[in-house]
This record gives structure tokens, C-alpha cells and sequence, in this order.
């Protein structure tokens, strides 16, 4: 076997000068250097197109963020013209409503309640959102603990009772929310109300 290989190795080598074996080395590097250069080509386009499609990506998170934050906007304004209204005839007669209330201690932002209701006697955070869920719900119950440490420290004894407000609450989200004993707040039309409760519904007082 290995003399046949030999023999044909020799039988090709028949009348092969310096300057053809250099002619065939010269085409065999300039094969080589095409293909590395197409498959630089290929990787420079790839990157190229991966770089875009990120740019691409980033843009529309950015603008379904900006989406998002104006829907919440209107969602907040869409509640801020009634919210204190609606509890007159449940015996909280509000007399100031705030919107974006900050609580600070020590230059630090401790929490922030999208509107603070008030009188003398009670105090009630409320938390505003486009679409409600129970992670929200149960972020505002953390809130009322902060706020009501808050109070405590500045000898405010109000009561401290909450509420929480959607445009879109489903009937899982609505029975969670009343379990937590808050009030909740619906759209209704162009306008809003507070949704029905049981009849053996009782708010929490923080």
C-alpha cells in the first residue's frame, strides 16, 4: 500500500519545476486568505446585525417604558379629581388630599404614597395603579407600616386606614385586597367609585 502511494506520489511529481510547485504554494495561500477573509467578512456582518437587533431591543423597552409611565399618569389622573369625595358618606370627611406625598427621615425618602388623604382624626395612603395586582397590594401594606412608624414618631395618633385604587382589578385581586382590609377604588365609566364590599367588610386601622 505504501509502495502504491509512493509511486503515485512520484508519477505526480513528473515534470514539476520550482516555478510550478511555487505558482500551486501561491494559490493554495491565496485560497486560504479569501476564506479567512469571507469568514472575517461573515463575523464583522454577524456582530454588526447582533449590535442593531440590541440597539433595536433597548429602544422599544425604552419606549414601552415611556408607554408605561404615561398610562400611570393618566391613570392618576383620571383618580385624583374624586378619590377624597368618595368616603365622605363612609364617615372619613377629608378636608386636604395630597398627591405624591414623600415621608422623609434624615434626608432619605422613606416611602411615597401616590395620594394622602386627611383630616383630624384619620389619615389614608393611596395607591394608585393602571393594571392592580396582589405584589402591589402587598407593597402598600408594607407602606402603611412605614407610614404609621412615621406618625408614631411625630406623635401623629390619627387613625391610619388605606385604599387602593385601578383601572383594571380582577375579582381575584379585588378579594385579596379586602382580605389585607383596604378599600378599593374602580373605574366606572369616565368616572370612579368604590367597589362593593361585603356586608361584614371591616377596614383595617393601622
Amino acid at each position: 500500500m505504501e509502495e502504491r502511494t509512493m509511486e503515485q506520489a512520484m508519477e505526480a511529481a513528473k515534470g514539476m519545476t520550482f516555478e510550478k510547485f511555487w505558482a500551486l504554494m501561491m494559490a493554495d495561500r491565496k485560497v486560504r486568505e479569501e476564506a479567512a477573509e469571507a469568514d472575517r467578512k461573515v463575523r464583522e456582518e454577524a456582530a454588526e446585525r447582533s449590535r442593531k437587533i440590541d440597539l433595536q431591543i433597548a429602544e422599544l423597552s425604552r419606549n414601552i417604558g415611556n408607554v408605561g409611565n404615561v398610562l400611570g399618569e393618566l391613570t392618576e389622573t383620571m383618580f385624583s379629581g374624586e378619590v377624597w369625595k368618595l368616603f365622605n358618606v363612609l364617615g372619613y370627611p377629608f378636608t386636604k388630599s395630597g398627591r405624591r406625598i414623600k415621608f422623609i427621615k434624615d434626608n432619605k425618602i422613606l416611602t411615597e404614597a401616590d395620594f394622602f388623604l386627611e383630616n383630624g382624626e384619620y389619615a389614608m395612603p393611596v395607591e394608585v395603579k393602571t393594571t392592580l395586582d396582589k405584589w402591589d397590594i402587598d407593597r402598600h401594606v408594607a407602606r402603611m407600616g412605614i407610614i404609621r412608624q412615621y406618625l408614631d414618631e411625630r406623635n401623629d395618633r390619627r387613625k391610619l386606614v388605606g385604599a387602593m385604587a385601578g383601572g383594571i382589578v380582577s375579582d381575584e385581586v379585588f378579594a385579596y385586597a379586602l382580605q389585607q382590609g383596604f378599600y378599593v377604588i374602580v373605574q366606572s365609566g369616565e368616572s370612579i367609585k368604590l367597589a362593593e364590599r361585603p356586608k361584614d367588610f371591616v377596614p383595617r386601622v393601622w
